[in-house]
């Protein structure tokens, strides 16, 4: 099967320029988060770039590596410097009713764009490319992007701007963090929507995940069209 490049939503906001100069160790400009480490992510990564005269800073993450079905998700994101919505944090550390509430106010507060990788993709790419194609589609749907601040430990080949990985970045990063949040929200709504198909997997619960009610699932009822035949549990059913 083809590739299918879905993008799922794109701001459609004009490029705000940033041209603040500012010391890499200095983020005191009225409306910029200072935080200490501890506390959580912050803007020190985007801050210092932009003092190097870099606009269009987007942070970017993904969602869904672990599950046996669904798509993996990605989100890319570039937050206004003097309009960050309070709360960002590893989508992990948040709440589901936190993440919904964030994610309508990075949506109509931010420049992003979301974008997904198919099961087909996972299958024949297998789940490290295919997180890492999602995460390029995300970028290449969000125009202006000047440099761009990726979680995980190492950059996506065909990443076409500049760019910097950042282990552990949702809980280093404020852009990050927002692209967690917008790529886990997006996949559970994917997961829900797809659950109302197959209702005995109760992926509206588990995300897809490997569950002991998942499991018992696909022992009795078997592998449906959105499960990942390259995963070994599932790949294991299919072999019998």
């Amino acid at each position: 099967m083809a590739p299918v490049n879905k993008v799922f939503r794109v701001n459609e906001c004009e490029q705000l320029g940033v041209t603040a100069q500012v010391a890499p160790f200095l983020f005191a400009f009225p409306g910029w988060p200072v935080f200490d480490r501890s506390m959580g992510p912050d803007f020190t990564h985007e801050a210092a770039l932009i003092a190097q005269g870099v606009s269009g800073i987007a942070g970017v993450d993904e969602a869904g590596r672990g599950p046996l079905s669904g798509p993996v998700v990605a989100a890319a994101v570039i937050l206004e410097p003097s309009d960050i919505p309070d709360g960002l944090n590893d989508s992990k550390k948040l709440s589901e009713t936190k993440r919904e509430a964030l994610f309508e106010q990075i949506t109509t507060r931010a420049r992003y764009c979301i974008a997904e990788a198919s099961v087909e993709e996972i299958d024949t790419l297998n789940i490290y490319h295919a997180s890492h194609l999602a995460m390029c589609r995300a970028v290449a749907g969000l125009d202006g992007v000047g440099h761009v601040l990726v979680d995980g430990n190492r950059v996506p080949r065909d990443l076409d701007p500049p760019a910097t990985p950042l282990v552990k970045g949702d809980a280093r990063s404020l852009s990050i963090a927002a692209a967690s949040i917008l790529a886990k929200v997006m996949r559970d709504r994917t997961m829900r929507a797809l659950a109302q198909q197959y209702p005995v997997y109760n992926w509206g619960k588990n995300m897809g995940y490997p569950t002991k009610e998942h499991m018992s699932a696909l022992e009795q009822h078997g592998v449906t069209p959105h499960h990942r035949r390259s995963y070994k549990p599932v790949h294991n059913i299919l072999c019998r």
